[in-house]
């Protein structure tokens, strides 16, 4: 009959479309089965490799003179308010500062916690040079700190062989430079010993 004729036609072109791979024979072989069981081959989705956003080298970010402080802002002034945000940030991750707080609580938080805008100062140092100098701390690397002093001078003083000492609320915190050679990044996730030798 016609109908039957066009069905297998139809048939056969479904299965050449569906089947590209598959030689004719193996078409007309299927077709003389009872059942036809259609595969299907997906394409494969080639998957693009996401490129990770690289930052910046040392080297460009010495060319573009990202962690400079330009002449015009090293004043002692401009800072202070950065000082008392220090301060408020100090008093709410200590819970206040109390009087009956225990010491080395507040010495562990302090090691651990964000010294930009404090103000320090040197000591104790094996290069008398560094003893006295007081300011704020500006930044802090992992071998240095960059402090500004109320005459408007920018130090870097490094922490290897040097004593800091901060004050807060009268409470009296020293840093042994030489414990302290980490990033401020870094300092958040170690974990310091109470106890050890204290040295320059």
């Amino acid at each position: 009959p016609q109908d039957s004729e066009k069905a297998k036609t139809f048939v056969h072109a479904f299965l050449k479309r569906s089947m590209p791979k598959m030689k004719d024979e193996a078409i007309q072989e299927m077709l003389t089965r009872k059942a036809v069981v259609l595969e299907h081959y997906p394409k494969k989705k080639t998957k693009q490799k996401r490129r990770k956003t690289k930052g910046f080298t040392a080297k460009q970010r010495r060319e573009l003179r990202l962690f400079e402080i330009e002449p015009e802002q090293q004043r002692y002034a401009i800072f202070l308010p950065l000082h008392e945000l220090w301060k408020q940030y100090i008093r709410d991750l200590c819970h206040g500062l109390k009087p009956d707080a225990q010491p080395h609580m507040i010495q562990g938080k302090l090691l651990k916690a964000d010294l930009h805008g404090a103000i320090v100062t040197v000591t104790k140092s094996k290069c008398p040079s560094y003893v006295g100098i007081t300011g704020i701390i500006l930044q802090e690397f992992k071998h240095v700190f960059k402090i500004i002093t109320k005459e408007d001078k920018l130090k870097v003083v490094p922490k290897l062989n040097n004593v800091f000492s901060l004050e807060l609320d009268g409470f009296i915190s020293y840093i042994y430079g030489s414990k302290f050679l980490l990033r401020a990044s870094e300092r958040s996730a170690k974990k310091f010993k109470l106890k050890g030798t204290i040295d320059l």
